[in-house]
């Protein structure tokens, strides 16, 4: 079986590779030092299990549980960290363990024992978990499977949300993705970034150049990066016009 190492300190990586190296049956596939790399490094190597630390730059080990839960076919996750206060929260989303440093061979061992099956319904907890628990640990990426790949777009690129039936639209300044989270949720989980201007559509206040009326009575929001244009519902006018007041339009 195959592992990915994922700590944002270099010792810590080295002290676990060796441990794995005198268990029979398990390799290292590689090692990442953030959140963001071990989903792209899991993207790209496809290891049977990943044992990830918690708190780390870019996007800790949580969040990238998360976006892990939505690969075509997902690892086992082991948590590693120096802090026992996120246990609690590891295990109610099915981890399959939580190994507290200095880790020993012996624990290791039994953990990843445990984690030769490789358990979805473990990443699935990790994404209802983070549903079940609005505002209580914001993203800093949204991600989309995409032809078979993860793709990642950090938060603060993101323009607006448009929901489209089943989907929702996110475009960003790399260009657009769809992924089926809510409107409703992306709304509570980014409120402090952005603005619902119509029923299915929510925009990022940094990128609001400004509001402008258009024949009929209505409003359009215009951006500072695209040409696109959302349209402001007659219900949200009034109260889109005060958040925006200033931006200029």
């Amino acid at each position: 079986m195959k592992a990915l190492i994922v700590d944002d300190e270099p010792l810590a990586r080295t002290r676990l590779a060796r441990l794995l190296d005198d268990i029979d049956g398990i390799e290292t596939a590689g090692e990442a030092s953030t959140g963001r790399e071990a989903v792209q490094l899991t993207d790209a190597l496809n290891p049977d299990i990943v044992l990830l630390d918690i708190r780390m730059p870019e996007m800790d080990g949580l969040e990238a549980a998360m976006h892990l839960s939505q690969l075509e076919s997902p690892p086992a996750i082991i948590f590693t960290t120096a802090y026992n206060e996120h246990a609690l929260a590891a295990f109610e989303a099915n981890a399959v363990d939580y190994l507290l440093k200095p880790i020993r061979r012996e624990r290791l061992a039994d953990a990843l024992a445990r984690a030769r099956r490789i358990n979805r319904a473990q990443l699935l907890g990790i994404s209802q978990q983070e549903d079940s628990q609005e505002g209580a640990h914001v993203r800093s990426h949204i991600s989309a499977n995409i032809g078979g790949n993860l793709q990642l777009v950090p938060i603060e690129d993101v323009i607006y949300f448009q929901a489209e039936q089943k989907y929702v639209t996110v475009r960003h300044l790399g260009g657009q993705l769809l992924i089926d989270d809510p409107l409703k949720s992306l709304e509570v989980e980014f409120s402090d970034r952005i603005l619902r201007v119509h029923r299915n559509s929510l925009v990022a206040m940094q990128f609001v150049q400004g509001l402008e009326r258009i024949p009929g009575g209505r409003y359009e929001i215009y951006f500072r990066a695209i040409d696109d244009r959302v349209e402001v519902s007659r219900r949200l006018a009034t109260t889109v016009r005060k958040r925006l007041k200033g931006i200029g339009g």
